[in-house]
């Protein structure tokens, strides 16, 4: 059975806030802010999608001008919140990216089970995404069922299913944004090329 999913090739413990934090946002900035007039940006407390013409969410900001540039806003400083917003932003169509945060309702942590369930739904896209982003980072994933304070999430089960997600998208392609990111993190930080034979490996299926 699968317990840790921990990364074999890669036994360098890291943390979540960390030094990389800053090259992950130049990568990313460097990435798309021209092509998509998009920036990644550290954030506070909570993690948010702001569109062109809101105010500049950078933290510890005197700047309080409408930034020109859509902001996907990562929390505390962490490396996976930071994955796991770009990944969300990779899903979005360009209507969606339009609006606040994607033009979608957050139900927060406390949710019961038919929330659990919807809210795990909409995530499977986008944690399939962000565990290719976290290899190509040359790190360790795994899913966030985030709901610390409601009914208990089969963690089991929803790692399944973003595992499979993530073999589909290996069979027929990640979306272009996707694709471009974990190219760059690969480059970046050398992480493996992601197959599904090497997912088989070091994942092994439950």
């Amino acid at each position: 059975m699968n317990t840790a999913c921990e990364l074999q090739f890669d036994e360098t413990p890291h943390t979540d806030a960390d030094q990389q934090v800053p090259v992950l946002i130049k990568l990313f900035n460097d990435t798309f802010s021209d092509a998509y007039a998009t920036k990644l940006v550290l954030g506070g407390d909570e993690p948010v999608y702001l569109p062109a013409g809101r105010p500049c969410a950078a933290l510890n900001s005197a700047n309080k001008a409408l930034c020109e540039y859509h902001q996907i806003v990562f929390a505390h400083g962490y490396f996976s919140s930071a994955l796991h917003e770009v990944a969300h932003w990779c899903v979005a169509g360009e209507a969606r990216r339009q609006l606040e945060d994607y033009g979608y309702w957050y139900c927060p942590d406390g949710r019961n089970e038919k929330q659990q369930r919807e809210f795990e739904q909409v995530e499977v896209k986008p944690q399939a995404l962000e565990w290719a982003m976290t290899i190509a980072a040359n790190r360790r994933f795994q899913v966030s069922t985030d709901n610390l304070n409601g009914v208990e999430p089969d963690r089991h089960g929803f790692t399944r299913r973003v595992r499979s997600q993530l073999v589909t998208y290996l069979q027929t392609g990640f979306p272009k944004r996707a694709q471009m990111f974990i190219d760059a993190l690969r480059a970046e930080f050398n992480g493996p090329i992601l197959t599904t034979q090497w997912l088989d490996e070091v994942y092994p299926d439950e």
